[in-house]
Formats: C-alpha cells, sequence, structure tokens
C-alpha cells in the first residue's frame, strides 16, 4: 500500500499545477489522472483557446506558457488564437520539467477514518494519504434541458461528448446554446461538411469582437494577498464583477469565429427556445420552437454549458455527508480546504467561494498557491510532533 503527504486526484491544469507546487516545497506526492484528460479526450484537436500566452500553469512562474514559447523561438502573433495541441505540447513540457511523475490510474472511493484518507483505485490498490486535493474535471457537470431526457439515444450530444465530428458530414444540426462553445462548434461541424446548422438561444445575438482578459488578473493577484477576497467583497461588488466577466466572456465571442460563420448553411435563431423535440424514426427529430417554427435535424448538440454538483463526482459520494455544500458547490475554507479537515477541492468546484476566474487556466497557479500553503503548515506540524 501506498502512503504518501498528499494525494492529487485529477491531473488537469489545476491538478498539475497543485503537484508541481507541493513537490518543489518538499511535500512527498502522489498524482492521479490522465494528464490533461478531459482536453485531449473532450475537446476538439482543431479549438483555439480564448487566452492568451500568459496564462500557464506555474505557481513558482518559471516554466510558464511563454518561457516555454521562448525556448522555441515562437513569437505570440504567431500562435493568436492559441491551438489546443500547443497548450498540450506546453502541459507535456512542463509536466516533464517538474519532473511529474501521474499515475494514470483513477479513484473509485474515497474515505476518511482517523484523520487520514484512503483512496481506492480502479485496480483495486489502496492509497493512504495525509491531505487530498481533489480537482474534479467539469464532465462531472454537463447541463442538458429537461427535455433533452426524452430524446431516442444516440442523436444528440453536449459539446464535450463531442469532438469528433466527421459522421456529420451532411447532417442537419440543431445546436441549442449561444455562447462560445455553441458558436465554435457550429463552426467545426461546418466544415466537415454539415448541410444544414441552426443555433437556437434565448439571447440576442453575440458581439463578436476581439477583447482582453487582463482585467482578470488583478482579481486573481487580490486572492493571493487578501485572505478570502472574493467571499469578503459585498454582493454588489461580486455582482459587477461577474457583470464584466459575462460580457467578456458570454456576451462577446472571438472575432477570429466571424469568417468561419459566413455562410447560407448557418442559420441563427435568436430569442428562441425549443419546446418540444421527439423522434419521427430512428434517424431523424422533429424540433418545435418558441416561435412555432418546425426543424426537422438528424442531430441535436447541447452546448448548455456546466453547472456544479459534488454528489455528482463518484468518488467523493462516500464523503457528501461529510462536506458541506451550497448549490451544489463545496463549501470552503479561504485554502479551498472542505468542511472535512484535510480534503482540499479546486479548479470550476470553487467558483462559489473564490470567483468565476478559478473556472479557467488563470487561476491555477493562484489556487496551487494558497493550497500548498496551507498543506505545508499541517505538514510541518505532523512532522515536528513526530519527532518531539
Amino acid at each position: 500500500m501506498v502512503d504518501t503527504e498528499l494525494l492529487v486526484i485529477g491531473a488537469g491544469p489545476y491538478g498539475l499545477s497543485t503537484a508541481a507546487l507541493a513537490r518543489e516545497r518538499g511535500i512527498g506526492t502522489v498524482i492521479l489522472g490522465q494528464p490533461m484528460g478531459f482536453w485531449r479526450e473532450n475537446m476538439p484537436e482543431a479549438m483555439f483557446l480564448r487566452s492568451g500566452p500568459d496564462w500557464h500553469l506555474d505557481a513558482s512562474g518559471v516554466e510558464t506558457l511563454e518561457a516555454y514559447l521562448d525556448g522555441r523561438q515562437i513569437r505570440a502573433d504567431e500562435v493568436d488564437p492559441i491551438p489546443i495541441g500547443l497548450f498540450l505540447d506546453y502541459a507535456d513540457w512542463f509536466r516533464q520539467r517538474k519532473g511529474l511523475d501521474v499515475r494514470p490510474e483513477f479513484v473509485t472511493r474515497l474515505e476518511q477514518s482517523d484523520g487520514r484518507f484512503e483512496a481506492t483505485l480502479e485496480n483495486g490498490e489502496q492509497i493512504l494519504a495525509d491531505a487530498v486535493v481533489a480537482a474534479p474535471g467539469i464532465r462531472h457537470y454537463t447541463h442538458f434541458p429537461e427535455w433533452a431526457a426524452s430524446l431516442p439515444q444516440g442523436c444528440s450530444a453536449h459539446t464535450c461528448d463531442l469532438v469528433n465530428f466527421d459522421k456529420l458530414a451532411g447532417a442537419r444540426v440543431l445546436i441549442v446554446g449561444g455562447r462560445q462553445s455553441a458558436y465554435e462548434w457550429a463552426a467545426l461541424i461546418l466544415e466537415h461538411g454539415a448541410e444544414r446548422i441552426d443555433l437556437v438561444h434565448r439571447h440576442d445575438i453575440p458581439r463578436f469582437e476581439r477583447v482582453s482578459w487582463r482585467f482578470v488578473d488583478a482579481h486573481v493577484e487580490r486572492t493571493l494577498t487578501v485572505r478570502g477576497y472574493w467571499r469578503n467583497l459585498s454582493k454588489h461588488e461580486q455582482e459587477a464583477i461577474a457583470r464584466r466577466f459575462w460580457e467578456v466572456g458570454r456576451l462577446t465571442l472571438e472575432h477570429w469565429l466571424t469568417p468561419r460563420l459566413d455562410s447560407s448553411r448557418i442559420t441563427r435563431r435568436p430569442g428562441v427556445h425549443v419546446v418540444k423535440a421527439a423522434g419521427l424514426d430512428r434517424d431523424t427529430l422533429q424540433v418545435t420552437l418558441s416561435d412555432s417554427a418546425q426543424l426537422t435535424v438528424d442531430h441535436i448538440v447541447f452546448a448548455c454549458g456546466y453547472r456544479a454538483d459534488l454528489s455528482n463526482v463518484p468518488y467523493l459520494r462516500g464523503l457528501t455527508g461529510r462536506v458541506e455544500l451550497h448549490d451544489g458547490f463545496p463549501v470552503l475554507d479561504e485554502s479551498f480546504q472542505t468542511t472535512l479537515d484535510g480534503l482540499y477541492i479546486t479548479g470550476f468546484s470553487a467558483t462559489k467561494d473564490f470567483g468565476p476566474f478559478f473556472g479557467f487556466v488563470k487561476g491555477a497557479p493562484a489556487a496551487a498557491t494558497l493550497i500548498i500553503r496551507d498543506v505545508l503548515g499541517r505538514t510541518d506540524a505532523r512532522r515536528i510532533g513526530a519527532t518531539a
């Protein structure tokens, strides 16, 4: 049985960033998961990132994406926008530079007794740990409208489950949603030869402009320097920041999509929603919209985003009675620790207590810093106690 000071479950940006800093600080660490698994398996290989080269994984600020580009003599303007494949190459380089040996194993159950955690893996192996950092992927939080449950199997998918578009060549496709993923998937599906694409969303057609995410920097920095920064803001201040985030990230989509969407095969239907959808036969669906329009489609794509619900994370279900939740999110202290001592949860699951920035790569180094600062205090105290 493996025994470690810290177990990190999840090898996406937040897990890698946290494990790297833990090892740099001398904390015995085991990290489990498929490195950048969600990015590799649930994002299209032709996808582009909305962020710039200043967003990276290194809490120490050394092995950054900009350093990776400099080392390969790649100018930032040569990779604007940044292809997802480039960031994955950077993540591999980061792991190598940090000496992270990620075990491609999955946890099926996590329990705690006598102040220590016991993780059971798919292969039956068990790992004991003093503390655990869980970074659940958003794959656990896919959101669908209620009517989606009545659709026949195989005729619809959430965007994160549709990354190969070859099967949609010649198809009539309905995309439900109107933000970045909806319009980028529309471009990708169009480029793979779809016959017709209808985009349906309740809001107006978004703007397509070049935007700056620099305003996020100050809030992430304050999270590091002001203890409990986000939670101590007034409701009015939180709403103002969230509104700015919404305007940049949701009401405005990337300018580079505009030429890719210029096609008579794409119809945008703002201000409406789906009233009813049912199968006409095994391969065809009839969809009725709120403006009484009817569409015959072959496939429905749900670009409906994600909603946190920690009870959907299988390996945490044995602890949910001991972890306080609010609206599906874990209740966290200023160091990302849950109400169960020694269990930290980071990434998208932490956005209620730390702000929307922590659902993006930008927040990974800051989250790692706060978590490891706290874990290091626990570890030092335990080591001192053991030698006393």
